[in-house]
């Protein structure tokens, strides 16, 4: 088994005047930018990046994280698209208009299901987050009743 540090391989992959050392620099330095910008606060880019939630240390950034992504991905797509087919010429006008009229009666078919599917979606959501409101406003008084005991407890000492 060859080693990838060993400087004697078998091949090698490249070009003359290609510095891939560039390129990924350059890549990096774009995604910086970006994540700066808020660019990938996108919920599908968030998907993308699922174990980044693992690594957030403070678990009440993650709920706010997660519930944003919850919150902007609730609904399922359920409206027409341009249906396409690599193929040229008759056959591919016919792949297309078969496509088209089974998208119609499928969607004819799912319509129902998927606008009950979204009203199930929305209702979750905001359950989740009037909970987590509920939690934290409580949570926070809590520790506003504690400050004021330990207050009390220190000053009569």
């Amino acid at each position: 088994m060859t080693s990838t540090n060993e400087t004697n391989t078998l091949f090698s992959i490249g070009a003359e005047g290609f510095d891939s050392e560039a390129v990924v620099t350059s890549i990096r330095e774009t995604v910086a930018r970006k994540m700066r910008e808020g660019v990938y606060a996108d919920a599908r880019i968030a998907r993308a990046e699922r174990h980044n939630l693992v690594n957030m240390s403070d678990s009440g950034e993650l709920l706010k994280f997660y519930l944003n992504c919850l919150r902007d991905t609730v609904h399922v797509d359920i409206n027409d698209f341009d249906i396409q087919d690599r193929r040229s010429g008759l056959s591919g006008k016919f792949l297309v208009t078969f496509k088209t009229s089974l998208w119609k009666i499928l969607k004819f078919y799912t319509y129902r299901l998927w606008s009950q599917q979204n009203q199930i979606n929305a209702l979750t959501v905001t359950a989740v987050e009037s909970s987590y409101q509920q939690m934290e406003k409580r949570v926070g008084e809590l520790e506003a009743r504690i400050r004021e005991l330990e207050g009390k407890g220190s000053g009569e000492a």
